[in-house]
């Protein structure tokens, strides 16, 4: 039992007073993180329509996009010039109060994008191509492919680091 109590302390007292390397981890927090979604459903049934606008299902994923990043206190949203993106970005750009910006998906994470989102949490809304590419070009790597055409609901998460660092991960919200 004595053994239980020690081995039982030792962790709390492990958990609640990191060593101090642990500490320098815990409070590096990230300069500049970007939330890269792709727009949301589009409406296929004109394939010669190349701006189509978000079907009933793509407005209700918006809506939901806005409603899964509620919590997210947004600088900025960037967004291609294409109805689909636009509508996409719309509910959250008006729960954060934000104008959408919009940028060239030719011109991804270029130096003039990079430096006005220095230190800033910001949504980006694009493509199945451009999303991971968009990402890709944050990172200085080639980590993500592009997305299925039938995936609406992939969330990148990327945040780079005062030192930095680069640190990405994908949450799929279907």
């Amino acid at each position: 039992m004595a053994n239980f109590i020690t081995i039982f302390f030792s962790l709390i007292l492990g958990v609640t007073n990191p060593s101090e390397e642990k500490k320098a981890e815990i409070e590096q927090e990230p300069v500049s993180t970007y939330y890269l979604i792709r727009h949301a459903e589009k409406d296929r049934s004109d394939s010669s329509n190349r701006n189509p606008n978000l079907k009933k299902e793509g407005l209700e994923r918006a809506k939901k996009w806005a409603e899964v990043l509620k919590n997210i206190d947004l600088d900025a949203v960037y967004s291609t010039d294409y109805n689909r993106t636009m509508q996409t970005a719309k509910p959250l750009a008006d729960l954060n109060k934000l104008n959408i910006i919009k940028y060239d998906a030719s011109k991804l994470f270029d130096e003039n994008f990079e430096k006005a989102t220095k230190g800033k949490t910001v949504l980006v809304v694009g493509h199945s191509n451009t999303t991971p590419q968009f990402a890709n070009a944050i990172l200085g790597e080639k980590k993500y492919e592009d997305l299925d055409d039938s995936e609406n609901g992939a969330l990148l998460i990327v945040q780079i680091m005062e030192d930095g660092t680069t640190l990405s991960q994908v949450i799929y919200i279907n």
